[in-house]
């Protein structure tokens, strides 16, 4: 299907009412879900022209893993594809071949690469049309909205949230999953054309090669100071109960492969915590451990808080995370006035040139890289130093180009400079 571009100039009240897209021009394909039909699919996308749309459904708020239950793609010349990674045991072998040196187009792609990973899918080249929304400097980017405004379609949504290890999967989740990639090659054109108008085609390049690179993010440290609700605990015994449960909820969420909040909801860890019940009848009555489900654990999570209860003084947990960054900026003008004029000098800095190249700021340099800049700043704060700490942490050669002389003044500033 061929689809035009809209020019976002003409974007406002006066554009004509997009079009709804309830349906895949071409229908909805059979899943792929037989070694002999993956075998086709892949010589039809090998025969194919151009890039390939891909997108992945997950099932996050259902099961442990990440893993993807559905790949969709889509190729000019081969239509689009939907692989049932879980009918062919993650072995999708016939894939990469078909795909090499092909570039891939996804849409938020930092959320599909790992899972794809997984199954030995990975591109040689990246498009990604979230990000390129970003650099081009839209404030909205879900694929609904960019679709909408790039080339005057509506997507029909409502099951980006379904259970997808679902068997068998229904017909109107195959057309939603279908026209997610419906669309994405087109997009991919109308957003490389802006890009191109704008004069940033060569940082979204750059962009796009720091997501295809960029290494898993490490396991983090003392996961279960996420629970939500946390906050209202203040002694360390608190915490080791929640730590506990924490812990406990873990490993039956593994072994289930279930999302934790359908083990043992959050709210229940931190009550738990609060209430630390000596009994079995003492959890019961709590909500939630009264239900059957948790009923059949009782014993498992009176264990756990147990466990937290003998522990010594010194096996508990700190207050707070262990943390190996700067202060909460709030604190700085207290700590270190010079630390805090320089990340005024360089926020005020940044902020001005995203809002010249119309860009969010936190694209322009990671927040986070500047505010540990600007708390232990090099010891060569001249633009040649900064530029090879910039380059060291990751920075894109245009996001240093664009930066690198305005953060070396700002590495300079001293609170009476910053109070004129």
């Amino acid at each position: 299907m061929a689809v035009e571009a809209a020019s976002p100039e003409t974007v406002g009240s006066d554009r004509p009412e997009p079009v709804l897209l309830t349906e895949p021009t071409d229908g909805v394909p059979p899943v792929v879900d037989t070694p002999a039909a993956l075998k086709a699919a892949a010589a039809a996308l090998a025969a194919g022209t151009g890039p390939v749309a891909v997108d992945t459904e997950r099932a996050s708020g259902y099961r442990y893993s990440q893993r993807a239950y559905l790949v969709q793609l889509r190729r000019e010349g081969a239509g689009t594809v939907l692989v049932d990674p879980i009918a062919l045991d993650g072995a999708l072998d016939p894939l990469p071949p078909a795909l090499d040196d092909t570039e891939w187009v996804l849409h938020a792609a930092s959320q599909d690469l790992p899972c794809l990973a997984e199954l030995d899918l990975r591109p040689a080249r990246l498009f990604d049309t979230e990000l390129a929304g970003r650099l081009a400097g839209f404030e909205r980017v879900s694929l609904g909205t960019l679709v909408e405004r790039m080339l005057g379609y509506r997507l029909e949504k409502g099951h980006s949230a379904a259970d997808w290890s679902r068997r068998p999967l229904p017909q109107d989740w195959l057309v939603y999953a279908a026209l997610d990639v419906e669309l994405l090659i087109a997009l991919r054109d109308a957003m490389r054309d802006e890009l191109e108008r704008q004069g940033k085609l060569d940082w979204a390049h750059q962009e796009f090669e720091a997501v295809r690179n960029a290494a898993p993010a490490p396991p983090r440290a003392e996961p279960w100071r996420r629970t939500s609700g946390i906050h209202r605990l203040r002694s360390p015994r608190q915490l080791a109960a929640v730590r506990a449960l924490w812990e406990a909820r873990d490993t039956v969420a593994r072994d289930r492969d279930l999302a934790p909040g359908r083990v043992l909801p959050d709210s229940s860890i931190v009550q738990a915590a609060q209430a630390n019940p000596k009994t079995e009848a003492d959890l019961v009555a709590l909500p939630v451990f009264g239900g059957r489900q948790q009923r059949r654990r009782a014993s498992l999570w009176l264990q756990a808080l147990r466990a937290a209860r003998r522990l010594e003084n010194d096996e508990l947990p700190a207050p707070a995370s262990p943390h190996d960054g700067p202060p909460p900026t709030n604190r700085w003008s207290d700590r270190d006035p010079d630390a805090a004029a320089r990340l005024s000098a360089a926020r005020s800095a940044l902020s001005k040139i995203a809002e010249r190249h119309h860009l969010p700021v936190e694209n322009l340099l990671l927040p986070d890289l500047v505010r540990r800049t600007c708390w232990i700043p090099p010891e060569d704060r001249s633009v040649t130093g900064v530029t090879e700490l910039l380059r060291d942490k990751g920075a894109r050669e245009w996001q240093i180009e664009l930066t690198v002389e305005d953060l070396s003044k700002a590495l300079h500033a001293t609170p009476a400079a910053t109070a004129d």
